[in-house]
């Protein structure tokens, strides 16, 4: 018999993030944030494309490459057509590129502030165990403790006792994975079965609405 209330949690950050480089108008290190538009240059059969920053203290823009010299065959047509359209979503996505940032600066500003949409899966009657997979799909600078105390309004101190006493375990099981960074596809599960208040505390945290339907 499954007892398990299975949701989903798709966390994005609110803030994209910001590296440090030398700006030419302040004379120093200055923070640069995404400007949300690309800068696309063709030669001949060669396209160059860079993504516009802009420094947080003067405003002077910074062009961080995408890509360079490719030629226009080699390029993704869905690529392509973002580029052209100036696409938010498609711009936003590459915002997170921290691979790409780490290749011209040395520090790099990332924030813990996220939005969590809640997705319920799956609701048992008489269910005693909470089950959290988490999507996300963009880095994400906070970590497992702190995104699980916000969420489900609880203490760290409360789930470090939970995961000592073997109640709350996680996927991967990693002794310091609620330290670690949140990641795609990890898994949290709760014990819950010797708490009275599953369905009127706890449910409605993890699922963002107090409904009591089985499926959504």
């Amino acid at each position: 018999m499954c007892e398990t209330l299975r949701v989903r949690w798709t966390v994005t950050p609110k803030t994209a993030p910001q590296p440090w480089i030398a700006c030419g108008g302040c004379g120093g290190l200055r923070a640069f944030q995404s400007s949300g538009k690309v800068r696309l240059n063709a030669n001949g059969r060669r396209l160059d494309a860079w993504l516009i920053y802009k420094c947080l203290t003067c405003d002077r823009t910074w062009n961080r490459p995408i890509f360079e010299r490719r030629n226009v065959r080699d390029v993704d047509p869905a690529t392509l057509a973002a580029l052209h359209s100036n696409d938010a979503a498609w711009i936003r996505a590459e915002s997170f590129n921290l691979e790409a940032l780490r290749r011209k600066a040395q520090r790099i500003d990332e924030f813990p502030d996220v939005d969590i949409v809640r997705q319920l899966c799956s609701a048992p009657a008489g269910w005693s165990r909470l089950e959290i997979e988490l999507t996300v799909p963009f880095a994400c600078g906070i970590r497992l403790d702190r995104l699980l105390a916000s969420g489900l309004q609880l203490s760290r101190t409360r789930l470090q006792v939970l995961h000592d006493e073997g109640r709350l375990r996680t996927g991967p099981d990693r002794a310091d994975l609620l330290r670690r960074r949140i990641r795609a596809g990890t898994r949290v599960t709760i014990d819950l079965a010797a708490v009275t208040d599953r369905d009127t505390l706890w449910r409605p945290l993890a699922t963002g609405s107090p409904s009591m339907t089985d499926m959504v």
